[in-house]
């Protein structure tokens, strides 16, 4: 990657980078556009119950199901990036060829409240989609090679979105290498071009930067929305629930699963006090199950965690969260961490677990505000991007953000932060043996950062 490489070197790599939990990417695209963890903005994760839509039925993070939620209930119950520049009378717009959920939650309010979101299938606001398509042409094929997606957004982003419409921020989003990664694993030859491809058309990017003299005064961040693991094994979770006696959720102490590759998210029937406990306890003696999480409303579990340690607590909580048993073997072409899976095959590759594979992302930023040539290794997270750019276009701060400014990365902040990691256990004796987790997390002032979670049963 020579020109991601180039940009890295000149700038400022965030080397202690951390996604939210779960590592999925609709709930880190909601927490970059919000600066709040999970719990607090309402996007738990690509699969999710929505208590004011669908109580007893988990949905896909996708329109146009987000559409539908949000003639009902607010999709984000905390306010974008897309919103805040609307107030301020300025622009935020996003282009990109991910999956339709990640695109529709970058601005959801774009229909009414300004800015944009372009995507293959859709735009905010919806007349866009066929000015968009009248003057790049049809889009490529999705099915198709990455390419010339990847092309086409790169051409809509310099030729429409900075150079007509000059937002105060936009976004430009690759779905590679995640879909590559997914299809054929991690490292695999296929998504090893969808890289290189990757890096050719951002280099485009930043040549179109320099060519129309905006170099010396656009500020360019990069960062991924997770990390990947190669799935070890696929577990059918739903059905293991109903073998061990767990109704659906619209019966009476009935469960609600919703899969998320590397994690589960479960939401139990309120009319039985005792559903939440039992079902993680039946969790505690699976031999794929990591850590757990307990919600408020499902009280204090033994042998569980709380889910406000992470972020994860809010209106929309689960019940109870699993993260998927993960280890750091290396999978064929080399790639350390291998982890359970509720989806697709093992060997390919996935995210969402607990796992620091899947954990740790990637950070670099350039431009005029940023610091030459410097390795940040305090730490930093998805949630810090929107407050960092809200700073970076003199807006006020926003101190209910969970995220901070990242201003030991700018050349006016300094040189470092003080910061500390701690690990919260937990341990129950069951009929099966011991289980025991463990979750790290970072804090850098009243901002958390999670490292790393492990759990599982100790012996039988």
């Amino acid at each position: 990657m020579p020109n991601l490489s180039r940009l890295a070197a000149e700038g400022v790599t965030c080397s202690n980078h951390h996604a939210v939990f779960p590592t999925v990417t609709r709930a880190n695209v909601a927490s970059i556009v919000t600066g709040h963890h999970p719990g607090a903005h309402g996007l738990t994760a690509n699969t999710l119950v929505i208590p004011e839509f669908d109580p007893h039925r988990a949905i896909g993070a996708l329109e146009p199901v987000l559409t539908e939620v949000a003639t009902r209930t607010a999709v984000l119950l905390k306010p974008t990036l897309g919103d805040i520049l609307h107030q301020h009378g300025r622009e935020f717009i996003a282009v990109g060829a991910g999956t339709t959920g990640n695109a529709y939650l970058q601005n959801p309010n774009a229909e009414t409240g300004g800015g944009a979101t372009v995507h293959p299938d859709f735009t905010l606001p919806r007349h866009l989609h066929q000015e968009i398509t009248e003057r790049f042409g049809p889009w490529p094929d999705r099915r198709g090679p990455a390419a010339p997606k990847m092309a086409r957004i790169v051409d809509i982003l310099t030729e429409y979105v900075l150079n007509d419409r000059q937002p105060a921020a936009s976004v430009l989003w690759f779905s590679e290498p995640d879909s590559s990664q997914h299809a054929h694993g991690v490292g695999s030859a296929e998504a090893v071009s969808a890289i290189h491809e990757a890096d050719r058309q951002f280099g485009r990017l930043l040549d179109w930067l320099d060519r129309t003299g905006r170099t010396a005064d656009t500020n360019v961040i990069v960062a991924s929305d997770h990390g990947y693991s190669t799935i070890s094994e696929v577990i059918d979770v739903d059905s293991a629930l109903q073998d061990a006696g767990f109704p659906p959720a619209d019966q009476r102490g009935g469960v609600a699963f919703a899969p998320n590759g590397g994690s589960a998210l479960f939401y139990a029937t309120s009319d039985i006090p005792d559903t939440s406990a039992r079902l993680a306890e039946w969790l505690m003696t699976q031999r794929w199950c990591g850590p757990l999480l307990a919600s408020e409303a499902a009280g204090v579990i033994p042998g569980t965690l709380p889910s406000h340690l992470i972020g994860l607590e809010g209106p929309r909580a689960p019940s109870i969260a699993m993260s998927f048993h993960w280890d750091s073997t290396a999978n064929s072409a080399g790639f350390a961490g291998r982890a359970y899976s509720t989806s697709l095959a093992p060997g390919q590759g996935q995210h969402g677990s607990m796992s620091p594979h899947e954990n740790r992302n990637v950070f670099f930023a350039s431009g005029p505000a940023f610091r030459r040539s410097t390795n940040i290794d305090s730490p930093t997270g998805n949630v810090d991007i929107a407050p960092t750019v809200l700073h970076l276009l003199g807006l006020p701060e926003d101190p209910a953000m969970h995220g901070r400014i990242l201003f030991e990365t700018l050349l006016t902040g300094p040189d470092n932060v003080e910061w500390v990691t701690e690990t919260h256990w937990a341990e129950r004796d069951i009929a099966a043996g011991r289980y025991s987790q463990s979750v790290t997390l970072s804090r850098a002032g009243t901002t958390v950062y999670v490292d790393q979670g492990s759990g599982g049963l100790l012996f039988s």
